[in-house]
């Protein structure tokens, strides 16, 4: 279903979502460093923790790049349950290890997948998306969670990463 080369003409997906790499690495820099305390924060009443929210991101990328596609060792599907009712409470380097893991399936994917490799379909709950409809919702649920960490830690008076 990918190509192990791109072929002349055909980019590889890594060239494209180049960016997506430095949003990892801010989003190491919000988490990482956190207390307990600081993972617990909440922007308001009711709405999810800090580190209910990285494991919300953590959780959605192992859904769609390895349940849904395919992409990565069965290793990650321990991670799935990070944003079901009742998950355990993670801390920050567990919550790296999640984002490290996750984000090296998906480097390696966008490493061999090429602008062809875009058009592949998968089903999802009766559903067909492509390739490319999977990758865009993957980076943008990204951005919007992201920007949800940096807003409750911001809010809380501790400095975030400008995401």
């Amino acid at each position: 279903m990918s190509s192990d080369s791109a072929p002349a003409g055909s980019p590889k997906l890594s060239a494209l979502y180049d960016g997506w790499g430095a949003y990892q690495r801010l989003l190491l820099e919000a988490v990482v460093p956190l207390t307990p305390d600081q993972l617990a924060l909440r922007a308001a009443p009711g709405l999810r923790s800090a580190g209910e929210i990285a494991g919300h991101i953590i959780s959605a990328r192992v859904v769609w790049f390895h349940e849904v596609m395919g992409e990565g060792h069965e290793s990650l599907a321990h991670m799935r349950a990070w944003d079901q009712p009742g998950a355990p409470v993670l801390n920050a380097a567990e919550l790296e290890m999640g984002f490290e893991h996750t984000w090296s399936v998906i480097a390696d994917a966008l490493d061999r997948w090429t602008t062809d490799d875009l058009s592949a379909e998968f089903e999802r709950r009766g559903e067909r998306l492509s390739r490319q409809e999977i990758i865009w919702h993957v980076l943008e649920h990204d951005l919007h969670h992201g920007g949800e960490i940096s807003l409750t830690l911001d809010i809380r008076g501790l400095r975030a990463p400008d995401m």
